[in-house]
């Protein structure tokens, strides 16, 4: 069986856990990395047991590789575009992570240069690719909550508070050189955490009627500004032209958990971890209450690099399920505009 060779570009913290993804696959394999910090570049080859010829400490000379079919891009948010573009240009598939980019203009900008020609382009959602989300889909079209009237979504950890040796809780000092805290590399809970509920915000209002973004109104919004300059808690009330309501909050100060609840006329539907899916449950509240187990083998990564691999074996340029656009990926990015600004 053909597998698709994956490279990765950024070896931090969330490609390591990509990177897991891709145990017990045969469709993909993890060929090749490259990381302009040595120390990061031999731990992470040491780890996944990656052949030395394709262990770069460039990125230029990953994407010369013919070798490889797809490039994940895990580098901090201010560097998406330009690599992107790049790897676009070597004819390289490409899967960013999330957020696609900083704003909607440099997505725009790439759909605007790159979307004439035979490419395959994503943005890293990967909790949509679990069967968590299928699942709920199809509980919604079997008209379990009845007609959807209005969803809320959050995904906050409180990160900031520390106890002391005597357990007295104390608050962190913010840090300008961690990735989430530093404005210019894409920081703050809206861009690193927000593009989760927005993104499942928008993509269940779609099951009512196609989205018009740009008459998507973005109400109520709330912000806490923490030193560096960046967002650290956060919350917006999003109002859908279809009339579907969706209330959506980001934090790094409070420990909103990952819930998300999809209110209809006959009831209610609640997913625990929207997430991770750990565990993965949906619970249905509507003349009876039941809960919904979905078995779950894989990492969460190993879904979406499962899919995205069989995709490109079929030639297409689309996942069939969840199917999101650039159009899409545009109109999440202009939702979280109007949140920043």
């Amino acid at each position: 069986m053909k597998q698709i060779n994956w490279g990765i570009i950024g070896l931090g913290a969330v490609a390591f856990k990509f990177a897991e993804g891709f145990k017990l696959l045969d469709k993909a394999k993890l060929f090749g990395i490259a990381s302009r910090d040595s120390n990061k570049l031999n731990k992470f080859q040491e780890k996944f047991e990656i052949d030395n010829n394709y262990c770069f400490n460039n990125y230029e000379n990953l994407l010369e590789n013919s070798n490889i079919d797809i490039v994940y891009i895990a580098l901090p948010t201010s560097f998406h575009h330009e690599w992107i573009s790049k790897c676009l240009e070597k004819g390289k598939k490409v899967l960013v992570e999330k957020p696609a980019t900083m704003n909607s203009l440099e997505i725009l900008d790439i759909k605007k240069n790159y979307f004439g020609k035979e490419i395959f382009f994503s943005e890293a959602l990967m909790y949509m690719y679990h069967p968590q989300i299928k699942k709920t889909v199809e509980l919604i079209n079997e008209g379990e909550i009845g007609k959807l009237i209005s969803m809320e979504s959050s995904f906050g950890i409180d990160i900031l508070t520390k106890k002391n040796f005597f357990g007295f809780k104390k608050k962190k000092k913010l840090n300008p050189e961690n990735r989430i805290f530093n404005k210019k590399l894409g920081g703050g809970a809206i861009l690193d955490l927000g593009c989760y509920p927005v993104s499942f915000s928008t993509f269940i209002a779609s099951q009512i009627s196609k989205i018009n973004y740009d008459k998507t109104k973005v109400l109520n919004k709330k912000k806490e500004i923490g030193s560096t300059d960046v967002d650290l808690d956060s919350y917006i009330e999003l109002c859908f032209e279809n009339n579907f309501t969706s209330k959506v909050s980001a934090s790094f100060t409070k420990n909103l958990g990952k819930k998300s609840k999809i209110i209809g006329t006959k009831g209610e539907l609640c997913i625990k971890d929207t997430w991770l899916a750990d565990p993965a449950i949906i619970s249905i509240k509507n003349d009876i209450s039941k809960q919904v187990k979905i078995s779950s083998n894989k990492n969460i990564y190993s879904y979406e690099i499962d899919a995205m691999s069989q995709c490109i074996l079929d030639g297409k340029k689309k996942i069939e399920f969840p199917s999101l656009t650039i159009d899409d990926i545009i109109g999440n990015m202009k939702i979280l505009d109007k949140w920043l600004n």
